[in-house]
């Protein structure tokens, strides 16, 4: 998740589409957070570890 936001903020930079740049943001943003509730050992959406 977290490089799918990376590859859409960069097309979006690269492109200069806003939509695009905003969206890899905010992918990245969920990504992150997924990964640190992974990681303290909190069970996200009934997994005990997000990949």
């Amino acid at each position: 998740m977290i490089l799918t936001g990376l590859l859409l903020l960069l097309v979006g930079a690269l492109l200069g589409i806003g939509i695009l740049w905003t969206i890899g943001l905010v992918v990245i943003i969920v990504g992150v957070v997924l990964m640190l509730l992974g990681r303290t050992g909190h069970q996200v959406g009934g997994r005990a570890h997000y990949w």
